[in-house]
């Protein structure tokens, strides 16, 4: 019985992972539960983050991934190795070899920090890809041809932006600005207009439901409940999509400037190419109501969502196992 080979997105909201042969068979949240007394592991990815925000004082639920990297390393090896264990991919004599996705300005300290937490968790060959090439590979797009493409992918902890051509990297950059200040945004916003105080799953909800970052682009209201700051009661307040507009407009104009200065940077050949082709949007934030207007007004470029947005990274991780050989050769060790 051999061992199949994995392709692992790890990022700050969600890990998902890609089987050799049998597509991505995992997706779950980056989180893990943990005892506080004893530093056992209680549970990690769904069942955790049904944790977060409500447990007693003894239990913690740890987001182990800060940022698109790692800020808590045991943790991260105890996520990775349920998850792989989960999936029983190892063989009976061998071990899988494992290409993790990391964000374009990754040092070697935290390169090195994701390769142990893989070779520990149970990986023969550990291969580093950086993660808007994997996404613009799922999402379809042809990178190995001589002609420009762009992806801007919106994760949990951070938006990577690039142009590719030739299989590689032109121009990029990567910033700590995605999925998760969106939600703290809306949660401050909630705190200091009506004097409300939210958690983030009820943040997070109100993004996803009502949530726009186009100017008039969604017209909704919703019912969010929370305690109150004065009298510390539960209270029940309305919330429209107007006010999530106005509260995520500031983060969102990071994420526009960034595409802005990787197109400045781009040569001019390249940039006439993404006239033609367009910007494709990956990663979870592409599913923000408006940002692809909003990026699309912006960038005077035609701005496309990817088919299944979430899933772009784990899919190109897929497709770049088959042709592992074909990679330059960057793996690390």
């Amino acid at each position: 019985m051999f061992a199949r080979d994995i392709g692992i997105d790890l990022g700050t909201a969600n890990v998902l992972i890609h089987v050799k042969g049998r597509g991505i068979v995992l997706n779950e949240p980056s989180v893990v539960a943990l005892d506080r007394n004893t530093g056992r592991v209680l549970a990690v990815g769904e069942e955790a983050r049904k944790m977060v925000g409500r447990t007693p004082g003894n239990i913690v639920a740890i987001r182990p991934l800060k940022d698109g990297v790692i800020a808590d390393f045991d943790v991260t090896e105890a996520m990775l190795k349920h998850f792989i264990n989960k999936l029983n991919v190892k063989g009976f004599l061998s071990k899988p070899k494992i290409l993790i996705c990391c964000p374009t300005n990754i040092t070697s300290v935290e390169q090195k920090a994701i390769k142990e937490a893989a070779e520990k968790s149970g990986g023969k060959k550990i291969y580093l890809e950086e993660e808007p090439k994997v996404a613009a590979i799922g999402a379809g797009m042809d990178i190995f041809q001589p002609s420009g493409n762009m992806v801007v992918d919106i994760g949990g902890g951070t938006t990577d932006v690039a142009v590719l051509s030739m299989g590689d990297i032109v121009t990029s950059s990567s910033i700590k600005m995605a999925g998760d200040n969106f939600d703290n945004e809306i949660l401050h916003y909630v705190k200091k207009q009506y004097k409300l105080l939210i958690g983030e799953r009820t943040a997070e909800n109100i993004k996803i439901g009502i949530g726009t970052v186009f100017p008039g682009g969604r017209n909704e209201e919703m019912d969010i409940r929370g305690r109150d700051m004065v009298s510390g009661l539960p209270r029940t307040i309305k919330v429209k999509s107007e006010e999530i507009e106005q509260a995520l407009r500031e983060s969102v104009a990071v994420i526009v400037q960034a595409a802005k200065s990787v197109l400045e940077r781009t040569p001019p050949e390249l940039s006439a190419d993404i006239i033609d082709r367009g910007v494709i949007l990956t990663g979870g934030g592409a599913l923000l109501h408006g940002i692809d207007q909003l990026l699309a007004e912006e960038l005077k470029v035609p701005v496309l969502v990817a088919e299944n947005p979430m899933d772009c990274v784990a899919i190109g991780t897929g497709i770049m196992l088959d042709n592992i050989d074909k990679l330059p050769k960057r793996k690390l060790g």
